[in-house]
Order: structure tokens, then C-alpha cells, then sequence
């Protein structure tokens, strides 16, 4: 049986960190996407969730450098969970997403960075 770990995500960039490693650049990337809803009461909700993403360029990543913070951003990749043992002696979870494919979207129709 075929085992899948994917996720899409479709979103808003809150902030970009670019590096070079090497001769590749890798951006960690923050992408929010809400929800919005009627709690039982009729009163609308927006729910916000934060998604941590790391891209490294390549094939389908190409222009890492025309990110910015604003822009809306469709993102397909895999989840990775990573343990760590913090500065403060606490064991902490870590949730991010590796980038497969990510495009920079102008407006709902037009992509302006096919990556």
C-alpha cells in the first residue's frame, strides 16, 4: 500500500528568511491561512493558523528572491516533525513543512512566479 505525506497549503507570507547554503539558497517562510466561520451564536470567526515552511531552491523553487512579506503563495510539500532540547532544558516539538512546489500568486487566477 502507497504511503502519502503531502499537504497544500494557500496563503499570505508573514515573514521571510533567506540564507545561502552553499551554492543553494533555502527561505523559511511563515504562511498564514484562516478559516472563517459562525460560532453557534451566529457570530462570525476568523481562524488564523501560522505554518512554518522551508524551501530550498531547485527544480520547481527558482525564485526564493522575489518573496516578500504580503504576498499569497500556494505551497505544496511534506510535513516533518522534529524534536529538539531547548536552551531553557525543556524538550520541545518542532512542525514544519519541506516546500516541494511553491509559486507566488498576483491575484486568484494569475501566477506571478511559477516556481
Amino acid at each position: 500500500m502507497e504511503q502519502i505525506n503531502k499537504t497544500e497549503l494557500r496563503g499570505f507570507v508573514g515573514s521571510v528568511t533567506l540564507q545561502e547554503v552553499g551554492e543553494k539558497k533555502v527561505a523559511r517562510i511563515t504562511v498564514a491561512t484562516s478559516l472563517a466561520y459562525n460560532d453557534r451564536n451566529g457570530a462570525a470567526v476568523i481562524e488564523t493558523q501560522w505554518h512554518n515552511v522551508k524551501a530550498w531552491e531547485g527544480k520547481y523553487i527558482t525564485c526564493l528572491d522575489k518573496l516578500k512579506k504580503g504576498d499569497m503563495v500556494s505551497v505544496t510539500g511534506r510535513l516533518r516533525y522534529t524534536k529538539f532540547h531547548g536552551s531553557d532544558g525543556l524538550d520541545h516539538n518542532s512542525t514544519e513543512i519541506l516546500a516541494k512546489k511553491l509559486s507566488i500568486i498576483e491575484d486568484e487566477d494569475e501566477l506571478l512566479c511559477e516556481m
